[in-house]
């Protein structure tokens, strides 16, 4: 029996999840899947410049792990830009985090004292998300942060509210 595979954190989401070649029809492509977590390891060491320890503790993997996750993402992307195929990005063991670190206030929260938003403590399941501009509201769905959506009239940030 093999060890259960341990759950990745990204921070991290794309805008788009498929690219292809330019002027090849769709029909005509074979595909190429990268996972959210072999992205995220390109995007943290290659982007962000980032050491593969510290990479690899932000991600919670073992350094060795993301050597692996970034040597098959490297490979998938050479070999779908080399043959012209397409890139989908879908998939893989991995838990969505929302960034922490320096905010509005360099750290100190936006509640009272200091203490965070909503006064200290999390929001928990249900509310809405509110657009900062236009303040259109819309349910808030667990798993996708109020910060990743855009307003669907004038897309504006949205924020949980």
């Amino acid at each position: 029996m093999t060890r259960p595979k341990r759950t990745r954190r990204i921070f991290f989401q794309p805008k788009a999840t498929y690219f292809k070649p330019a002027g090849i029809p769709l029909i005509h492509l074979k595909e190429t899947i990268l996972n959210f977590d072999e992205l995220e390891a390109i995007r943290l060491i290659d982007k962000e410049e980032m050491e593969q320890n510290k990479a690899s503790k932000k991600m919670k993997i073992s350094q060795s792990t993301l050597s692996r996750l970034l040597k098959q993402a490297r490979k998938k992307l050479a070999e779908a830009i080399i043959d012209s195929k397409s890139i989908k990005i879908q998939g893989g063991n991995f838990k969505m985090v929302q960034p922490r670190g320096r905010g509005l206030r360099m750290g100190q929260g936006r509640g009272l004292n200091g203490g965070g938003r909503m006064g200290g403590f999390g929001a928990g399941p249900g509310g809405f998300c509110v657009c900062t501009k236009c303040g259109y509201k819309e349910s808030q769905i667990r798993g996708n942060p109020c910060m990743n959506k855009k307003c669907p009239k004038c897309e504006s940030p949205m924020t949980r509210g």
